[in-house]
């Protein structure tokens, strides 16, 4: 089915015109800078924070360009990948009018975000036990006015992939946008979709720095897409969404790939190896196999072992009140010694 982006965005962004400031007309990072009515005395801190970022973060776009594999035009940056999931509802889905897909269980602020848009969504759940696509069913749910579909791969809160197969059968008879939520990739077996993004101009694909790269408080996510897709998600983005300081400590995050390579290794054997210890407790029905840093249990009396663990201030996620996933625990995979503790004190569960 062909793909027109002109079809799918709202008429108010074709044109809308986006916020210009000060640094996008002067790219240079020498001069006398009048023009931006920042404090031309500098700021408190040790470091001059009373300049305003690069609004662009071309250094940081240009460090993942590399490790990515993709040019500039294609790396959006937002603050996390919720930023890029609600300017996609608000550049591609008419409120009160237009729809998107989702497959429960997933990650909730896709409704939350189509929610405060006023953007209706279409629930196609996941098939049992294998929390893989009803591609049928998804098919069938698409209608005119449906612009966008979101998978999140690894699935959050199951924690297995998606079949390619599946996703492709979706790209291929699908007029709108397919997201696909990459932000465990890095902790599967299989490789990011990214390469497809030459295959597919209907295609977004999120990441984010917040899971392997260590960064949760940074909150800087990631969407790459075409270039016209992207150049959406600039028009709308505020002008500096990501700041100084974030820009900074994550360009130095970036030179330690052998680090992140090497937590992503030990987390991997950590994850099998408290997967398998858990499968032995009595009240544990059902370990799901895992691509990401955490694992879905299955239990016998979800919520007292919450509160158990919680009385012994260790924190997992009840998630037995979500579809498919009734008498489930999610359980991030935390260092040896944690996951040591954590089996220690489930042995001692009566």
């Amino acid at each position: 089915m062909e793909f027109n982006l002109d079809n799918i965005l709202r008429e108010n962004i074709k044109t809308l015109k986006p916020y210009s400031s000060a640094r996008d007309e002067f790219k240079g990072k020498e001069g006398i800078f009048l023009d931006a009515n920042e404090n031309s005395f500098g700021s408190p801190l040790n470091e001059n924070y009373n300049r305003y970022p690069d609004p662009m973060q071309l250094d940081l776009k240009d460090k993942l360009s590399k490790i990515k594999g993709l040019p500039i035009q294609n790396i959006f940056l937002g603050n996390g990948s919720d930023e890029a999931i609600d300017i996609l509802f608000r550049a591609f889905c008419e409120p009160g009018k237009d729809y998107a897909i989702i497959c429960p269980p997933t990650y909730g602020m896709y409704e939350v975000s189509a929610g405060i848009n006023d953007v209706a969504i279409l629930k196609v759940p996941l098939l049992p036990e294998t929390f893989q696509l009803d591609t049928a069913n998804i098919l069938k749910a698409i209608n005119n006015n449906t612009k966008l579909i979101f998978f999140c791969c690894p699935n959050n809160p199951t924690g297995n992939g998606v079949k390619w197969n599946d996703i492709k059968t979706i790209l291929e008879n699908f007029s709108g946008i397919v997201v696909i939520d990459e932000a465990y990739i890095n902790f599967a077996k299989y490789r990011s979709l990214i390469p497809e993004l030459l295959n597919y101009p209907n295609l977004v694909i999120l990441q984010t720095l917040s899971k392997a790269w260590g960064l949760a408080g940074l909150r800087i996510g990631m969407a790459f897409a075409s270039e016209p897709i992207i150049d959406i998600f600039n028009k709308i983005k505020p002008p500096y969404n990501i700041n100084a300081v974030s820009q900074k400590l994550a360009l130095k995050a970036l030179d330690n790939i052998e680090q992140i390579n090497a937590w992503i290794k030990e987390i991997v054997s950590e994850r099998e190896i408290l997967s398998a210890e858990l499968q032995n407790l009595s009240f544990v029905q059902k370990v799901y196999p895992s691509d990401a840093n955490f694992i879905l249990v299955k239990t016998n009396d979800p919520q007292t072992i919450y509160n158990y663990l919680v009385a012994k201030k260790i924190i997992v996620r009840d998630r037995s009140k979500v579809e498919l996933c009734e008498g489930c625990l999610r359980i991030t995979i935390g260092t040896k010694e944690e996951n040591k503790n954590l089996v220690y004190i489930l042995k001692s569960y009566k």
